[in-house]
């Protein structure tokens, strides 16, 4: 059996369906199913079975024996929470008694770290775990994400393999429920369908045009295509980035997505809220030579290739569901 925490979530969901492609069809699916909204994520899945995460420790005691590989990928991802709290117990504590767990079991993991971590980008955005202890996140959120990743490369005892993986800017089907959290392109394709024109952040730095700010913006199919990689590769544990390696403009998105969906561009500027402008980045870009160095070489989406299949074959046909 393989485990998936946060399995009706946005990239669970979408791992789920691609172990299914590969016959992986005994799938216990670890999350909070009382939200209905996340429904159509599971609804047409191969799964095993379903846990309730927090009954989810009380499961792995009786059935470990089963389980041949964790992704733990649930989290608490609000980058507008500030309840600390929340965090420690969703994101750091949780991840702590999963990691003890796949010591004491003999279990791989994978699990969901994040870009978030980096901040304001002022240390680079390189894997160097000699580094990581350095990185100074901006919001609860990223600090948890931070906090956790820093507790485990301190572990004398480790998995037999683990690897955490920093999501950059991820995008694609099944982030429908995700409300504000979700996409800058999953924004885009509403406010084009509802009104013709989009709205960008205005820059407020003046290194940078309107639109010109630039983010590492990664296609979830490519993002799940690692985690295959790294269940069959079970070696190399560490930290890694995991971006598409190339920094695209929200300009190069927002008309990307306009030619997707056959529409002329017609973009307007905002300005940033001033609540978050000292917090806004303006760049961030996986430095992907970690991964590729073990072994992965299969290339990720262009930011055109990944906004087109986005659009063409789940956006414009509404309740599609990878």
């Amino acid at each position: 059996m393989i485990i998936v925490t946060g399995a009706a979530g946005f990239i669970g969901s979408c791992l789920v369906s691609r172990l299914n492609q590969d016959n992986f069809n005994a799938i216990v699916a670890v999350d909070d199913f009382s939200k209905t909204e996340k429904e159509g994520n599971l609804a047409s899945k191969k799964i095993k079975e379903r846990v309730h995460r927090e009954q989810f420790f009380e499961w792995l005691e009786q059935n470990h024996q089963e389980v041949e590989f964790i992704f733990h990928l649930g989290a608490r991802t609000d980058t507008t929470e500030f309840d600390v709290s929340i965090f420690n117990h969703l994101n750091l504590e949780y991840s702590k008694k999963i990691w003890q767990a796949c010591v004491n079991y003999q279990i791989p993991l994978v699990y969901a770290s994040s870009a978030a971590t980096y901040g304001l980008g002022e240390l680079g955005y390189n894997d160097d775990e000699t580094k990581i202890h350095k990185l100074k996140p901006l919001n609860p959120y990223g600090q948890s994400k931070q906090d956790f990743d820093v507790w485990a490369l301190k572990q004398e005892q480790k998995p037999f393999f683990w690897a955490g993986l920093k999501f950059f800017n991820v995008y694609g089907p099944n982030e429908y429920h995700k409300g504000r959290m979700a996409s800058v392109v999953f924004h885009a394709f509403k406010q084009i369908q509802e009104t013709q024109s989009v709205k960008l952040f205005r820059s407020h730095n003046p290194d940078y045009l309107d639109g010109g700010q630039k983010r590492d913006f990664v296609y979830v199919k490519d993002v799940v295509e690692v985690c295959m990689f790294l269940m069959q590769h079970r070696k190399n544990s560490g930290i890694y980035n995991l971006g598409s390696g190339k920094a695209r403009t929200f300009l190069d998105l927002a008309k990307n997505t306009f030619k997707a969906m056959g529409i002329e561009p017609k973009i307007q500027f905002i300005d940033t809220p001033a609540d978050i402008r000292d917090k806004y980045q303006y760049f961030t870009e996986a430095n992907m030579r970690k991964l590729k160095s073990i072994g992965y070489t299969k290339p990720f989406h262009t930011l055109e290739e990944g906004i087109k299949d986005y659009v063409e074959n789940y956006l414009m046909k509404e309740m599609a569901y990878l």
